[in-house]
């Protein structure tokens, strides 16, 4: 038997988690996919910029607008969410939400499964930039701990799962997430038109969405893990279940104080005006 040849297939390989080795050798020669190294590097300049660098440059500084680079960077959001939305459903489509078999021991579904999730791995690296806009425009209140820990978990999350264990049960987490999303910035694109804000009503059912599509997520791992003729490892499971709940209470949480308590906080507000004007309307009289 050829040696080279048996070196070169693309299989499943057993290393340590701390050789950094992947789970399928090609994903080893991807971007970012070496080693974590890059990746943590390009982590802790993003939470030191978000945080402290950011902030501090921009103190004496008017904010930018960017209002057609945002526009741009919406609009590519919207396409490449477009473009996993596809990939994803026909994977979908062709293997069943949850596979009927181990894809990943077969070749061709092997690379569609892993090149899936790096595009999607991808996506949550270019994301970052969502927060950097929000630094240099001064929205300081639109950076908050669960717009920072939700970019680094997602991130992270899918590139451990990609190195380690590229399973076919995350393909529906990131086609549903990627559909999600393009609701999200084409709501982005479309708010950077002032005349058009008027029409953009239906902001806050985005948070319902992502509420929804956590439970969705978390319905999808289990059932998957108990009815797939694949199911996913015990750690990719809890790591789903935990940060599924985890982000079902924060956008809750968000949801709750954005809209249900400032509309209360509102209603309260006529109501004692109106209290005061019917005061300053009975001493007129």
């Amino acid at each position: 038997m050829d040696l080279k040849l048996v070196t070169n297939k693309r299989t499943f390989t057993e290393h340590s988690f701390w050789d950094f080795k992947g789970k399928v050798d090609y994903v080893d020669e991807w971007f970012l996919m070496k080693s974590p190294v890059s990746l943590l590097f390009l982590s802790i300049l993003y939470v030191l910029f978000v945080f402290k660098l950011g902030p501090e440059v921009m103190k004496l500084r008017e904010p930018f607008k960017f209002r057609s680079i945002i526009i741009l960077y919406d609009l590519f959001q919207v396409a490449y969410s477009c473009f996993l939305l596809l990939l994803g459903s026909r994977l979908i489509i062709s293997y069943g939400l949850l596979g009927s078999s181990c894809l990943m021991d077969k070749e061709d579904s092997r690379w569609l499964v892993s090149t899936g999730i790096y595009y999607y791995f991808f996506a949550k690296v270019m994301e970052l930039v969502d927060t950097i806009f929000f630094v240099l425009r001064k929205n300081y209140r639109q950076v908050t701990f669960l717009h920072v820990y939700h970019h680094c978990l997602m991130m992270w999350g899918t590139w451990i799962s990609l190195k380690y264990e590229p399973s076919y049960s995350l393909i529906f987490l990131g086609t549903i997430n990627s559909f999600v999303h393009i609701i999200m910035y084409g709501y982005y694109a479309l708010s950077a038109f002032p005349d058009l804000n008027k029409y953009l009503w239906w902001k806050k059912y985005i948070t319902l969405m992502q509420i929804l599509q956590f439970m969705c997520v978390i319905i999808h791992a289990a059932v998957n893990y108990a009815y797939s003729g694949c199911p996913p490892s015990y750690t990719i499971l809890a790591a789903i279940l935990l940060n599924g709940l985890l982000f079902i209470y924060l956008f809750a949480k968000f949801y709750v104080n954005s809209y249900i308590s400032k509309n209360k906080l509102n209603s309260n507000s006529i109501s004692i005006d109106s209290v005061a004007n019917g005061s300053v309307n009975k001493k007129l009289d």
